[in-house]
């Protein structure tokens, strides 16, 4: 009896402290429910850890959509003026428009350029209306995108926020992204896929598996190319990168004081091989531009191909008439033919203009920095110097192969806006104070202030101040 006295309380005690177990699980468990359980770290178990309830935003993050939303304000800024057409917008608007017709009883509007752009400018009129914020909004977004893109590909090559900030600001502030980022027309939209695909194949440069954002840069050079085919120039610029690198490597080249910056390393993407470069330079740029085809032509291949047949024969004909502000390559880097989208007599003396021309304080400093880049390049084989000049003269010197003659100068646009990285590199050398950088960014948004009359109709000004800014005469 004594004996099961003990086993019935032995038994009451184990029940008593299953049921503590129990009670103390279901406080646990309410306090984790309700956001208050602290969890011990792993190396010392008396220290207690709050869980983080969200994973952190990185910093470059936050400052990339500060500066996406702070440009994309400043570009609406006056948008609507003028509300007629501005220069090109003459031929992109009517074919934007032909593509939310619900039938199209006449030949397609400006065939000579892939549909993606005009695309994105018919929506923006679905959505803002057949009015001049419907046609030039989307521009807006992509000259911010630009502006973006620049920044992350300042940390690619600086690994620096300072460095990627000052070079978004001077791009921000050289005219030629500010005019085409107001306008109706397809470069922007190229410069903005093409800069963001650039980014994406910087940063994945200095990487061992480059995989994801090389996949990144090739699809957002088909949407490049999609708008316009000049989006095809970095592409082809990486293509020859990747090439050279891969042939210097299988000839088992060495620099005899090889050092972890050089632009070119032996052990460059290990596991990086040909059937990923076919897919990422090849295979997924192709997918993504000709699925901006689809809207139009279906999955028709005789359409599809006679789409490319009729793009190609229009931009590399010669029989094009001159242009009154038809330029030659070699003079895009002097500045030394401006193209005037607007030029109209408001009231009295003053005047409403749009001058394409660019903020000689950005792209004449360009020259000089881009000697150095070049001599850090071949003679310290910097990857950053190699970086900025192979997309520079590409992007510049492509149109030397192309036979069409009529050119015009907002097609330096690409190589103008990577020209801010050259000018941030040199004035972040060893040696030079450090407010040196930021004092340039001052004198060069002083020279855009100095210039917005004849880059913004909704400014204005005077016919006095207006002949005084073309400094030349061949401005005029």
């Amino acid at each position: 009896m004594w004996r099961n006295y003990h086993k019935q309380r032995e038994t009451c005690v184990m029940l008593s402290d299953s049921c503590g177990r129990m009670r103390s699980m279901k406080t646990a468990i309410s306090i984790i429910l309700r956001g208050d359980a602290k969890l011990p770290r792993k190396t010392s178990p008396q220290t207690r850890l709050d869980l983080p309830a969200v994973p952190k935003v990185s910093r470059s993050a936050v400052i990339a959509v500060a500066i996406f939303l702070v440009a994309h304000l400043a570009l609406l800024i006056g948008l609507t003026t003028p509300e007629k057409f501005v220069f090109d917008e003459v031929h992109y608007v009517p074919a934007a428009r032909q593509m939310l017709a619900p039938a199209v009883s006449q030949s397609m509007l400006n065939p000579m350029h892939p549909p993606l752009a005009k695309e994105l400018i018919a929506l923006s009129i679905a959505a803002f209306g057949d009015s001049a914020l419907g046609w030039r909004y989307p521009a807006t977004l992509f000259g911010a995108l630009a502006i973006v893109a620049i920044y992350l590909c300042g940390l690619a090559l600086f690994a620096a926020q300072g460095p990627a900030i000052a070079a978004a600001l001077i791009a921000a502030c050289n005219q030629m992204l500010y005019v085409q980022a107001r306008v109706a027309m397809l470069d922007i939209f190229a410069l903005g896929f093409g800069l963001l695909a650039i980014a994406a194949f910087m940063h994945g440069f200095r990487k061992d598996r480059p995989h994801a954002l090389f996949a990144a840069a090739g699809s957002l050079f088909g949407c490049a190319a999609a708008c316009k085919w000049s989006g095809l120039f970095p592409l082809g610029i990486c293509i020859v990168i990747v090439a050279v690198i891969r042939l210097m490597q299988g000839w088992h080249t060495l620099f005899a004081d090889a050092k972890p910056g050089d632009w070119y390393r032996p052990d460059l993407w290990p596991d990086f091989r040909l059937h990923h470069v076919v897919l990422c330079f090849t295979v997924l740029p192709a997918m993504t531009y000709l699925a901006a085809f689809v809207p139009l032509y279906g999955v028709s291949l005789p359409d599809l191909v006679e789409a490319q047949r009729r793009i190609f024969a229009d931009n590399t004909t010669t029989a094009i008439a001159g242009h009154t502000y038809m330029s030659a390559w070699p003079s895009w880097p002097l500045l030394a033919r401006p193209v005037w989208f607007l030029f109209d007599k408001t009231v009295d003396d003053n005047v409403s203009a749009i001058v394409f021309l660019g903020n000689p304080l950005v792209l004449w400093p360009t020259l000089l920095a881009l000697a150095v880049v070049l001599r850090d390049f071949v003679v310290a084989r910097r990857r950053d110097a190699f970086l900025i000049a192979v997309f520079y003269f590409g992007s510049w010197l492509a149109w030397a192969l192309l036979p069409r003659t009529l050119a015009f100068i907002y097609y330096y646009l690409p190589a103008a806006t990577v020209a801010s990285l050259a000018l941030v590199y040199v004035l972040r050398r060893d040696g030079l104070p450090r407010w040196l950088l930021w004092a340039y960014v001052g004198v060069v948004a002083i020279g855009f202030a100095a210039m917005l009359p004849i880059s913004a109709a909704f400014v204005g000004t005077s016919m006095q101040t207006f002949n005084r800014l073309m400094l030349f005469q061949s401005w005029i």
